[in-house]
């Protein structure tokens, strides 16, 4: 804090990719903590010794250890096609509908009830050798700290989570055969887990404190949604732009309806026991994606530019499921134009364009389905995390939508992550508080319908 202001400096950044390993689509989860143990290191080569630090990842994803604590076979992505048609042996046992009413999480193939259950099916002799589960930041906080525990934004991807208790659905999980055993004690944002164990004090040069984040980096980005004093919290409407693009709201108490599950919008754990409302849509995936086949020589606001100068104005539905995991976005973009009997997109720019004008109506129509399930009416919309940089984004969006739309901060998630355990160390009482300074903090940037 510098005269009542956040200061965010980035000491350390790498990639993270996924890559192919016995035949599955794998995290290097080796590679991942070497680079966090050299962020580690370069803050002490910077003179800049943490009083606490703490972990996110993208959700659902997870390891399991061994009697030894020892990890057991590869840390297997979401976008792995392991998980094809396991809903239905899922569904045998709990029928949608009860699920849905049990733990409020919208379905999506890849969440870890459906990744378990394909191990169950395919592999049962590892999962019964399973000691332990733990979502990949848990994993991480493990390997810095030697304990196990579970955090509860991360732990609600799983579907496993009961959104009144807070705590694992033993009833659920023991319907599902999963040995209830191997999930770990739920712990809250803000909760001191412990030090550094004695070698990574070595490795790393110091000690500190580990203070459990909002682990699921979606949570930890929603604490950063720059909220001035005039506007109130319970009237929020973010969207938190990345690889997904996560739009919602925060509810007080989950809605487990029938609506709410043919809407598909979920109620996953927030800080402070909030839940975050929200429906979960394709993202900046796309763009990721025919970035790399086509377009791996602009960068990502050369592209947004590109896009804005055509004008093609054909649409897919960024949340099917041909989008998830293609062999090749571009040709998938263009076969489903071709299909819906639209413009087909010819080069960077204009596939660049479609994916913009698809994300923008779908985030509209999404806002529109949230004000129906809440009886709430937004007037802007905060667009936080790496996508608030993509301006003609931004601007299709208001324009869509019909309302104003804030753009801002950037490095949503790791603001969000640092405020957990500010608060933890008594920076400020509360979350509106924090919120309240992230406003003051960081630039925003308005586009008007």
């Amino acid at each position: 804090m510098e005269r009542g202001k956040i200061v965010l400096e980035e000491i350390h950044r790498f990639p993270n990719r996924m890559f192919e390993k016995d035949g599955e689509l794998c995290w290097d989860v080796e590679q991942l903590f070497r680079e966090i143990k050299a962020g580690m290191r370069a803050c002490a080569d910077a003179g800049k010794i943490p009083v606490s630090m703490g972990i996110d990842t993208w959700g659902v994803d997870f390891v399991l250890l061994d009697a030894n604590g020892e990890r057991m076979g590869n840390a297997v992505a979401y976008r792995d096609k392991r998980t094809d048609g396991v809903d239905k042996w899922v569904y045998q046992i709990v029928p949608e509908q009860e699920l849905y009413r049990r733990t409020g999480i919208q379905k999506q193939n890849f969440n870890t009830i459906y990744q378990l259950m394909a191990l169950q099916r395919k592999r049962r002799k590892e999962l019964e050798q399973a000691k332990a589960l733990l979502m990949i930041p848990d994993y991480f906080h493990y390997l810095l700290t030697g304990i196990m525990a579970s955090e509860y934004t991360i732990a609600t991807t799983s579907q496993l989570i009961n959104p009144e208790t807070k705590q694992w659905d033993r009833e659920l999980i023991e319907a599902l055969g999963f040995d209830g055993k191997i999930f770990k004690e739920i712990r809250q944002p803000g909760s001191i887990l412990g030090e550094l164990k004695e070698e990574i004090k070595e490795e790393v040069g110091f000690n500190c404190k580990v203070v459990l984040p909002a682990e699921h980096d979606t949570a930890s980005a929603v604490m950063a949604v720059p909220i001035c004093k005039e506007e109130s919290e319970a009237s929020i409407l973010y969207i938190s732009s990345g690889t997904w693009s996560l739009l919602g709201t925060e509810l007080f108490t989950a809605d487990c309806s029938e609506q709410s599950r043919i809407y598909n919008f979920t109620n996953e754990g927030g800080y402070d026991y909030r839940f975050r409302y929200l429906k979960n849509i394709m993202g900046l995936w796309m763009i990721q994606s025919v970035k790399r086949e086509i377009g791996a020589d602009y960068s990502f606001a050369e592209i947004c530019t590109m896009a804005e100068g055509r004008q093609i104005t054909s649409v897919v539905d960024c949340d099917a499921q041909r989008f998830l995991s293609p062999e090749n976005m571009t040709r998938e973009i263009r076969k489903a134009c071709e299909e819906s009997g639209q413009q087909v997109p010819q080069d960077l720019a204009e596939t660049a364009a479609v994916i913009y004008h698809s994300l923008a109506l779908c985030y509209a129509q999404a806002a529109q389905k949230l004000e129906e399930l809440t009886g709430k009416q937004f007037s802007q919309i905060h667009i936080i995390g790496g996508g608030s940089n993509a301006d003609y984004l931004n601007q299709l969006t208001a324009q869509v939508a019909g309302i104003c739309v804030l753009a801002g901060p950037t490095e949503a998630t790791a603001i969000g992550n640092a405020i957990a355990q500010m608060i933890a160390d008594g920076v400020w009482e509360d979350l509106a508080e924090a919120r309240e300074c992230v406003y003051r903090s960081f630039s925003v940037r308005r586009f008007l319908p």
